[in-house]
């Protein structure tokens, strides 16, 4: 409804700017001026799920007094997330997996063992494409739901918890959640695991943006990312910071 309303405004001020254009009242590179700044916005909000513009998620927990943080980790099940597993075993440390249904369907085992091991596991989508933006409010739902079915039939579990692919959201993606019942969860501290090949950069980043609430975004699908995990663990440790569940740490059901 915000984003309604915004839209609706701008492109009101934008029919007045183009009618004074048209009239020489106005400079036509005032207009383009605009013009470019608002799709620069729209850019910028429809990329970054914690920014809370079109969708309502929970990206951290600033009421946390103590010093307690949750790490997440996209795109698994893979095999690479087994060994993730054995980092978060050897520190005691329990995360969360924003899951891809068609990696749930590859790899079953992996996932009922995330789930064994007490990790909390959320909803990525179905296939994670990178066409999030431009998916109707029927194909995100249908995205969501086959997820849910596939991780239910898997695990006998009911996700609620789900994360955009690469943070991207719309107004259409607000419908399906409300139509799926689903809350979405960002993060506050993005890793760039993904993107960025220098693990020392990496940790950095994290380390710089570290604060008692913080969720943190990794990737299970990335090799370098198990060495960089329990480098972070050890960084954590020694900074008296405990890690938590992401649902115990955002007061939350991760599960209906």
């Amino acid at each position: 409804m915000r984003f309604k309303i915004i839209n609706t405004v701008i492109i009101l001020l934008l029919c007045v700017a183009l009618v004074l254009t048209f009239f020489g009242l106005t400079s036509f590179w005032y207009v383009l001026t605009f013009i470019i700044l608002y799709l620069l916005f729209l850019l910028t909000v429809s990329t970054n799920v914690r920014f809370n513009f079109f969708v309502n998620s929970i990206s951290e927990n600033r009421n946390i007094i103590n010093k307690q943080v949750a790490i997440t980790f996209d795109d698994g099940p893979v095999e690479n997330t087994l060994e993730i597993l054995k980092v978060l075993e050897k520190y005691d440390v329990k995360a969360g997996f924003f899951c891809i249904g068609k990696h749930i369907e590859a790899q079953p085992e992996i996932f009922r063992k995330i789930i064994e091991e007490n990790h909390l596991v959320g909803n990525h989508t179905y296939s994670h494409t990178r066409k999030m933006g431009a998916l109707s409010v029927s194909t995100l739902v249908r995205e969501i739901e086959e997820c849910n079915r596939i991780a239910e039939e898997t695990a006998g579990i009911k996700m609620k918890l789900f994360r955009s692919p690469f943070g991207i959201v719309s107004p259409k993606t607000q419908e399906a959640l409300q139509k799926t019942g689903m809350q979405s969860i960002g993060w506050s501290i993005r890793s760039f695991d993904a993107v960025l090949s220098s693990e020392e950069i990496i940790l950095n980043r994290i380390k710089k943006r570290l604060k008692p609430g913080a969720v943190i975004l990794l990737h299970d699908n990335n090799a370098k990312t198990v060495n960089i995990l329990e480098q972070l663990l050890l960084f954590l440790k020694n900074n008296q910071y405990e890690v938590v569940r992401p649902d115990k740490l955002l007061e939350i059901n991760a599960y209906s």
